[in-house]
């Protein structure tokens, strides 16, 4: 599916932490037994100086989705990991997460990294399959989070 809306994928600011928060702990996505997984997370200026944080804004300038990239993440030399994956719930469905995922492949591959992991929330797997990862291990339980999840990658190139 392709966004019918005009989208802008630029690196994060500080600015926009705040908003980058709020979307992760209110997520539709993140309901019930979920919201768990997301009620302390916390996107900051330490967060984005660390990990490559890249947001869709919308004609507006509003605040579509982000993609975040670990480096070093699961796997070895060369890996990366999505970490986080959200587009707002309003915008679900426009194509804006396909779009994030693409521009960050290309981010990955310009940092020379040949390979992407993600491990996903359940209810997600198949938005990362339809983006052309591919199931390799089950995460199981643990900590707060008590239920299976699954691990994907994506080969560039």
């Amino acid at each position: 599916m392709t966004s019918t809306l005009r989208v802008e994928i630029a690196p994060a600011t500080v600015e926009e932490t705040g908003a980058l928060t709020t979307m992760v702990r209110t997520s539709a996505a993140y309901t019930g037994e979920y919201r768990v997984m997301v009620a302390n997370q916390t996107i900051d200026a330490a967060y984005i100086a660390q990990h490559l944080t890249r947001v869709a804004h919308g004609p507006d300038g509003e605040l579509l989705g982000f993609v975040t990239l670990q480096v070093p993440g699961r796997g070895g030399p060369g890996e990366g990991e999505v970490d986080f994956m959200f587009v707002a719930d309003d915008a679900q469905g426009r194509g804006i997460g396909r779009l994030l995922i693409e521009d960050l492949v290309e981010q990955a591959a310009a940092l020379g990294l040949h390979r992407l992991h993600a491990v996903s929330h359940p209810p997600s797997a198949g938005f990362y399959r339809g983006c052309g990862f591919r199931d390799v291990a089950v995460i199981e339980p643990y900590g707060r989070i008590g239920w299976s999840r699954p691990h994907l990658v994506l080969t560039l190139g």
